[in-house]
C-alpha cells in the first residue's frame, strides 16, 4: 500500500467521521425559552423581594413604637410600589437590551450565509 492510498483512505475515514458527528450531534438548546423563564423569575422576586421589605419594615417600626398596625399597611404598599418601579425598569432594560442584541446577532447570521 502507497501513501498516496494511505492518506486518501484516511481523508475518506475522515469525511465520514464528520458527517457522522454531523448527524448525531444535539440540536442546540434555545436560549430563547430559558432566558424568559430566567427573566420572568427575575421581575417575581423584584417584586416580591419590595413586598417583603416593605413589610419588615412596617412590622419591626410597629414593634418598636407599640402601634397599630399602620405602618405594617404603609410600608407594605411602599414596597409594593417600590417591587413594581423596579420590575417596570428591569422590562425597560431588557426591551432596550434585546433590541440592540437582536440587530447584532442578525448582521452575524447575514456574516456567515454570505461566506466573509
Amino acid at each position: 500500500m502507497s501513501d498516496d492510498d494511505h492518506r486518501q483512505r484516511l481523508a475518506q475515514l475522515e469525511a465520514q467521521l464528520d458527517a457522522a458527528r454531523a448527524a448525531n450531534a444535539p440540536k442546540p438548546h434555545t436560549e430563547e425559552s430559558y432566558s424568559q423563564a430566567h427573566l420572568a423569575w427575575r421581575m417575581v422576586i423584584e417584586l416580591v423581594s419590595g413586598l417583603m421589605i416593605g413589610f419588615g419594615i412596617g412590622y419591626g417600626l410597629d414593634r418598636l413604637f407599640g402601634t397599630l398596625p399602620i405602618l405594617l399597611v404603609l410600608f407594605t404598599l411602599l414596597g409594593l410600589a417600590a417591587g413594581i418601579k423596579t420590575m417596570l425598569r428591569s422590562a425597560r432594560e431588557i426591551q432596550a437590551g434585546r433590541t440592540g442584541t437582536g440587530d447584532e446577532a442578525g448582521d452575524r447570521k447575514e456574516e456567515r450565509a454570505s461566506g466573509d
